[in-house]
Parts: structure tokens; C-alpha cells; sequence
């Protein structure tokens, strides 16, 4: 069972920018990592994923369309971690955001692919 803790959420200005980062338990390097976020009484909504490394290529990313070009997603086997860096922040990226891994995943943008999850950071952006 491996265990995901998120931290890095907070309040920042719209423009601004955070890091989210997701400690395991326990070794990642069979997982797909991805990055979800959801506001009250909305469904969870995909974010980004990184897949496994393969041939030290770091793992093939995977981007929700508003998420191209402003947040980046990343891995360190060595860490048993993963982060999300988000840029240019807006308040509709105001949620909290979940870590969660999927073994011997595909970079999956369905949340039923991914078996273990965090219990989430706040981030919140205001205008």
C-alpha cells in the first residue's frame, strides 16, 4: 500500500505561482503519477500525468488542456516523490489539488485508473 502526502498548496495571487509536491511511502518507479484537482460539489477533474520512466526518459507527460503551457508536471524515483509546478495562476485553478498513482499505469486521465490517492492541498488563487 503505498501512502501519497501532498504539500506546497496555499493562497497566491493571480499571476503567481506554486509548487506541489506528493511524497510516497514507498517506491514510485511502477507508477503513474497524476495530478487531479476538485471544488465542492464538482466532480474530480484531471490535471496531468507523468508516466513511468522508461530508458531514463523521465516518463511521458500528459496535460489538461488548461493546464498546457502553464503547469509541468515531474518525478524523482530517487525521492519517491512527484510535483506539480503551476505558473501563471488564475482563480479558476482555485481547488484542492490530489496526488495520485497508478500501477504500471499509462498516464491515465480517468480517476477509477488510479489506486491510491492523498488527501489533497488547498490552493487558492485570488483575482
Amino acid at each position: 500500500q503505498v501512502r501519497l502526502v501532498e504539500s506546497g498548496g496555499g493562497l497566491v495571487q493571480a499571476g503567481g505561482s506554486l509548487r506541489l509536491s506528493c511524497a510516497a511511502s514507498g517506491p514510485l518507479s511502477t507508477y503513474a503519477m497524476g495530478w487531479f484537482r476538485q471544488n465542492p460539489g464538482k466532480d474530480r477533474v484531471f490535471v496531468a500525468a507523468i508516466t513511468r520512466s522508461v530508458a531514463w526518459d523521465g516518463g511521458k507527460q500528459y496535460y489538461a488542456d488548461f493546464a498546457k503551457g502553464r503547469f509541468t508536471i515531474s518525478r524523482d524515483n530517487a525521492k519517491n516523490t512527484a510535483a506539480l509546478q503551476m505558473n501563471n495562476l488564475s482563480s479558476d485553478d482555485t481547488a484542492v489539488y490530489y496526488c495520485a498513482a497508478d500501477l504500471y499505469g499509462s498516464g491515465s486521465t480517468q480517476t477509477e485508473e488510479y489506486e491510491h490517492w492523498g488527501r489533497g492541498t488547498q490552493v487558492t488563487v485570488s483575482s
